[in-house]
């Protein structure tokens, strides 16, 4: 019985930390009320396909890179420059630690993405927005989703 009620408690436990991926008319609104929508310069279907190629829209993606550092959460955000990881030097521009990017409370990510997308390179920091979005039509990113 002891041991039916633990797993039940850690079941539970883990439904509460779980991470999230979003639907992309729900990212579409997150955002706006975020105020993403035209933020230096970028539209919100930019910040939604960005998103859908670099992790598909899923709050506990970590991506390793090549050189060694990895790209945490939503966004993919770095923890070379951008967050604080265990292990790992980083300049920590955002102020914040990486394992707090992967939760489906992305209130901190879009606060951190706001400082990233302020650096010259802009959207271009992220490669698949580079690849896949940049300079594409991108209107069917946000079809169908009402303000």
């Amino acid at each position: 019985m002891i041991h039916l009620l633990q797993t039940l408690l850690l079941t539970c436990f883990a439904v509460t930390v779980q991470a999230k991926i979003f639907g992309r008319c729900e990212l579409f609104h997150a955002l706006k009320v975020s105020g993403l929508d035209g933020y230096e310069g970028y539209s919100l279907a930019n910040w939604i396909c960005m998103s859908f190629f670099e992790t598909g829209f899923d709050t506990e993606a970590i991506d390793r890179r090549k050189d060694g550092t990895k790209d945490y959460g939503i966004f993919h955000i770095n923890n070379g420059w951008w967050c604080k990881d265990e292990g790992t030097l980083s300049e920590n521009l955002c102020s914040m630690s990486c394992a707090g990017l992967l939760n489906n409370d992305i209130h901190d990510d879009i606060v951190c993405v706001k400082r990233i997308v302020k650096d010259p390179q802009g959207m271009g920091t992220w490669r698949e927005w580079k690849k896949h979005c940049e300079n594409q039509d991108l209107s069917e990113w946000v079809k169908g989703c009402k303000p």
